[in-house]
């Protein structure tokens, strides 16, 4: 036993080590929405998203883990050196989003440095990647874009006419509303659950089966969850250390928003996450379908030429094209190196 301890330790360290920086960038898509609309306070953000990472992660987690497990690259390549150069790859490039105040997709880092080390391993699985993974990467923020757009544009503006409202403060302070944008904060906090904590847990519950021999490879559920149990946690820790620059950034630096929209990003963002989780098992960027959100909004009110100005739209941009590449390059040249 204790030679598995030493085997795994630098992995399991590297996955906690991952999960806080996953925390820190998935607190923006949870909670930017009601933190722009000041609905809730800074410090009540970490433990409320920790709780229901936990919860989605225990809940409909299953899937996105088996996908990154073992759909991407076979659980015999999950050797602790691979394991290890693969999360180290994740970890450094959401490191550096982190550090720029720019929410970066989990997901995507994760997918592309499983990549990047199943390609020079040989033994990367084309059609899960190029086929399911990528083409969901594409339509769902346009899904997510497109809804709010609409809504935006047409639907609650009709809405407000046919209802005679001139005026939604009163509407945006009602104990209802800011209620709801609460219950959607959180139930996007449980859609990242489901789809983003196997990023870290998958690798090392790989790993694990593998150390532990044919008979864990064959029952992979258990390990899974008891990775997940050891990994979610880390979110919260995350989220406290370095959440607060990424959801400022996406919930007031591209718009400031009222309950009413914030509670529509959320509920659009996180059903659309949970969707491509439960269905499916696609790790999906929902960085990315809550800023595609924020665009369309900002475009509806602001207009193109504005939006688009905007460094922090031009700079989100640049982080989410750099940084999944980058994490497939660390990976892809330490695993030829050291292989």
């Amino acid at each position: 036993m204790s030679d598995l301890f030493h085997v795994i330790t630098l992995p399991f360290l590297l996955a906690m080590f991952l999960a806080i920086n996953m925390g820190g960038s998935g607190t923006a898509p949870s909670f930017s929405a009601a933190y722009g609309a000041n609905v809730l306070r800074r410090s009540a953000i970490p433990g409320l998203f920790g709780i229901m990472v936990l919860a989605g992660a225990l809940v409909a987690g299953k899937e996105v883990s088996l996908t990154l497990g073992a759909g991407l690259l076979a659980q015999s390549f999950f050797t602790p050196l691979n394991t290890s150069i693969i999360l180290g790859a994740v970890s450094l490039s959401l490191l550096v989003a982190n550090l720029l105040g720019v929410p970066q997709s989990t997901s995507q880092a994760t997918v592309l440095a499983i990549a990047g080390a199943a390609t020079g391993l040989e033994g990367l699985n084309t059609h899960t990647l190029f086929v399911e993974i990528i083409p969901t990467w594409i339509i769902l923020p346009c899904i997510s874009f497109g809804i709010m757009y609409v809504l935006s544009r047409w639907v609650l503006p009709y809405i407000k006419k046919w209802r005679n409202i001139r005026s939604t403060d009163k509407l945006n302070k009602h104990h209802m509303v800011r209620g709801l944008l609460v219950l959607a904060s959180l139930y996007v906090a449980f859609s990242i659950g489901a789809n983003n904590v196997a990023n870290a847990a998958a690798p090392i519950a790989s790993l694990t089966a593998n150390e532990l021999g044919p008979a864990a490879l064959d029952n992979f559920l258990p390990v899974i969850i008891l990775a997940v149990l050891l990994v979610a946690p880390c979110f919260a820790i995350g989220s406290s250390l370095l959440g607060h620059r990424g959801t400022k950034a996406t919930g007031k630096d591209i718009i400031e928003v009222n309950p009413v929209y914030a509670t529509l990003i959320a509920f659009i963002v996180a059903s659309l996450l949970l969707m491509a989780s439960v269905t499916k098992g696609i790790p999906t960027s929902l960085v990315q379908l809550n800023g595609a959100a924020f665009i369309a909004l900002s475009i509806t009110k602001k207009g193109v030429k504005v939006t688009f100005r905007n460094k922090t739209v031009r700079r989100f941009f640049i982080i989410w094209g750099v940084a999944p590449v980058f994490a497939y390059i660390i990976s892809y040249s330490l695993i030829v190196i050291f292989n």
